[in-house]
């Protein structure tokens, strides 16, 4: 599943970052945070390499 908005892939990029140890866990918050405890790091690498050329900066949530 492809990443919806920049704010989505770039959160999801941090987020396999910290799970493979690139970077701490510490410098996450949000929804990276939410990210890296409920998805795999196949999950995430799906959305991170999204490519996020005709993606919005952020897309509103639909209740």
């Amino acid at each position: 599943m492809p990443a919806k908005s920049k704010a989505q892939q770039k959160a999801a990029g941090m987020a396999l970052a910290a799970k493979r140890g690139e970077i701490p866990k510490s410098e996450l918050k949000g929804a990276a945070l939410d990210m890296l405890e409920s998805m795999t790091e196949k999950e995430l690498e799906d959305f991170a390499s999204t490519s996020h050329d005709d993606l919005p900066e952020h897309v509103e949530d639909k209740d």
